[in-house]
């Protein structure tokens, strides 16, 4: 335990969900952007996104270090996630 009180390998995955936090919140203001200014394009683009996923994880030409069973849940949380994504974006607006 450090002097914080914080384990140094928890504060080790601390710092990396904030920077991924940081990552996520600056994409989000580009994304909302893409929406305001470009949202036919935007949303052709997402769904462009969705089916190159789904073609490259179900494949097996993505994250080949994983089982089919696993790509397929990868596949499936990166799909959804797409999805919400623009449904956020939309409620936004």
């Amino acid at each position: 335990m450090s002097a914080d009180g914080i384990d140094p390998e928890k504060a080790v995955a601390i710092r990396l969900r904030a920077r991924l936090a940081v990552v996520e919140r600056a994409a989000w203001f580009g994304f909302v952007h893409a929406m305001k200014t470009r949202p036919v394009e935007t949303e052709a683009y997402i769904a462009a996104e969705r089916a190159r996923c789904t073609d490259g994880f179900g494949s097996g030409a993505w994250a080949k270090d994983l089982t089919d069973a696993e790509r397929s849940m990868l596949a499936d949380e990166v799909d959804s996630g797409l999805a919400q994504l623009l449904e956020d974006a939309r409620a936004e607006l």
